[in-house]
């Protein structure tokens, strides 16, 4: 089986930082993941997508998908060329902080996660997608949470393990926002931790 993420939000946001947290943490607990990273050449306001495909078998998938199982959406500025490639059912995660538009309710399962307020709360402003992949991990049990902190450790920069100790609580207050396998991923799942 395979699950393809959708991440998306504006450069600066932590969007590739929270794509590489998942397949690192997939491949932390055994699965196979493939990512696929897209943003534009501006370093903070442009576009910036991740996909990543995470499977309990060798992948058929390319990183580039026509279809997905589900998205994280930290900002709607670049959302909509996402939105098509979701399927009925698909899992969507929304940063309610900064989305005010409508979301197809009917046939999405749509989580309001207020990933920037949580993260100001916290005193990471910068944390919000810490925060929503928290949340991510807990409603879909994609990654566990303990493969996604130990992910997030190893994925961090040398020049900001500063930030590792901050990281790590948002993605635990954003896996402790929601209700835990909501929208599982894996047919049978056990809740990990």
């Amino acid at each position: 089986m395979e699950r393809e993420v959708l991440l998306t939000g504006i450069g600066g946001q932590g969007v590739q930082l929270a794509a590489q947290i998942l397949a690192g943490g997939a491949t932390l607990e055994g699965r196979n993941a493939m990512l696929f990273g897209l943003y534009s050449g501006v370093m903070r306001g442009g576009n910036s997508d991740s996909t990543v495909v995470v499977a309990d078998e060798p992948i058929q998938a390319p990183p580039i998908v026509p279809h997905a199982w589900s998205a994280i959406m930290l900002h709607p500025k670049f959302w909509e060329p996402l939105e098509a490639k979701l399927t009925d059912g698909a899992v969507v995660c929304v940063n309610s902080s900064l989305f005010e538009g409508e979301l197809d309710r009917e046939h999405w399962r749509v989580f309001d996660i207020p990933a920037t307020d949580m993260a100001t709360e916290l005193g990471n402003v910068m944390g919000a997608s810490m925060v929503i992949t928290g949340a991510f991990v807990a409603v879909t049990g994609l990654v566990g949470l303990d493969a996604t902190v130990a992910a997030m450790t190893e994925a961090v920069p040398p020049y900001r393990r500063q930030h590792v100790e901050a990281n790590e609580r948002a993605l635990r207050a954003g896996f402790d926002a929601v209700a835990a396998l909501a929208a599982p991923a894996w047919e049978q799942v056990g809740v990990r931790q």
